[in-house]
């Protein structure tokens, strides 16, 4: 998301940092460069070097993070994942709160769409074990339907994998390139700081 305010509207700084602040899932760090018009720009997600950081992602404390581990565990046993690469997905899907609805109407922890619940066999969408269960079958599903390569996987699982198909890569779909490189960053945080 990118919100550009002319720089004589102080105003509208402050109603800007107000909606970046009540975006649902809005956890990333929030970046900013003012263009030669005087216009500030505010993302979360820059797409050049102009950009500088503004305001920095509070973490959630730790215990937020752990809550799910036993499911994610679980699920990791089961489908053969990495335990770290589940929890970077429900942590970039969801920020780890079972109650999520994206925009777009993808629900729970792993996001998933309304339209695949019956498929992936769920009867409680914000139930954390049926949706992480759920979720990570269909990973598992992408994994081995891209041959084991993540990010193929990865940009499936945020774009669908016929985008993904037909484009033999991560399609150039700024969310999607974004997504992969957040689930990324976040794989190698956890397990890095696993001891």
């Amino acid at each position: 998301m990118i919100i550009a305010v002319p720089i004589r509207s102080v105003g509208m700084l402050v109603v800007a940092l107000v909606l970046f602040a009540v975006v649902p899932n809005a956890t990333a760090d929030i970046y900013m460069f003012i263009d030669s018009q005087g216009v500030l720009h505010f993302t979360n997600a820059p797409t050049s070097s102009q950009y500088t950081l503004y305001i920095k992602e509070r973490p959630k404390p730790a215990a937020a993070t752990k809550k799910y581990d036993g499911i994610i565990q679980e699920a990791s046993e089961t489908f053969d994942l990495s335990f770290y690469l589940l929890k970077a997905i429900i942590k970039v899907e969801s920020d780890f709160d079972s109650r999520a609805v994206s925009k777009k109407g993808a629900l729970g922890l792993m996001q998933i769409m309304p339209q695949n619940l019956e498929a992936f066999n769920i009867r409680e969408p914000y139930d954390p074990k049926q949706n992480i269960m759920a979720g990570a079958r269909y990973f598992k599903s992408l994994i081995e339907r891209f041959q084991g390569k993540l990010p193929l996987a990865l940009a499936a699982y945020n774009a669908g994998p016929s985008i993904v198909d037909r484009y033999r890569n991560v399609p150039p779909i700024e969310e999607t390139q974004t997504y992969v490189k957040r689930v990324m960053k976040y794989f190698y945080h956890y397990k890095n700081n696993s001891s």
